[in-house]
């Protein structure tokens, strides 16, 4: 199976964490793309979705389901996304798509966070796929200093601006051995806005696309 076949095979085998007549939490990337377009095909058994997105919003509206506004939103029992990276305890680096920041809000608010992906995204020890951080704009250069006395290398996504109006600084050269403390870390760097380690905040199951099927498997 190719790579965006195993990605097709996770995100169909979300369908069955999808609770019916509920608003679905939708995250952003490839993966994710092929959940909505499978979410697409029972939207007349759930209420909507709410997204992590701009991107995500466009292509749910286009399959004709309503997106709501997190705001107004009291419950979301499930949220799908994926992951760059995610290691034994359900730690994950997101932000390749830049949405770190909307898909971390999301999965605060929800239930359940279901992570899709291929298993070439399972590693031992995450780092290795550059950690993304959003930062304000005027703090760029405050907040790349203070992430090279962390050992980090962080370059400037080019041409990239979020849907929040900031910048990505792309982290390279980290070793999170500790995942959760990193996090907290970074964040507390004046000008960050968020950074892309998801751990003080995981996932609750992982689906698991491989040559043999899809793996599932739900954290310790």
């Amino acid at each position: 199976m190719t790579q965006d076949e195993l990605k097709k095979a996770a995100a169909h085998a979300a369908l069955a964490d999808v609770v019916e007549g509920s608003i679905v939490g939708v995250g952003t990337g490839s993966t994710v793309n092929h959940f909505i377009d499978a979410l697409a095909t029972i939207r007349d058994r759930i209420i909507g979705a709410v997204s992590s997105s701009e991107a995500s919003t466009k292509r749910l509206r286009a399959h004709g389901i309503e997106v709501f506004d997190l705001n107004g939103i009291e419950s979301v029992p499930v949220y799908v996304d994926g992951a760059d990276e995610i290691d034994g305890g359900f730690a994950m680096i997101k932000g390749g798509g830049g949405a770190l920041t909307r898909e971390k809000i999301v999965a605060a608010v929800a239930e359940r966070f279901v992570c899709i992906c291929d298993a070439s995204k399972r590693v031992e020890v995450l780092g290795r796929f550059p950690l993304p951080v959003e930062v304000i704009p005027m703090a760029s250069s405050h907040v790349a200093r203070e992430l090279r006395r962390l050992g980090g290398e962080p370059k400037l996504r080019e041409g990239f601006v979020t849907d929040n109006g900031n910048l990505i600084l792309d982290v390279h050269g980290l070793s999170i051995t500790d995942p959760v403390a990193t996090e907290m870390h970074i964040n507390q760097i004046v000008g960050v806005v968020t950074n892309g380690l998801f751990a003080a905040r995981g996932a609750d199951v992982l689906l698991l696309a491989a040559s043999g099927g899809v793996q599932r498997l739900s954290a310790r």
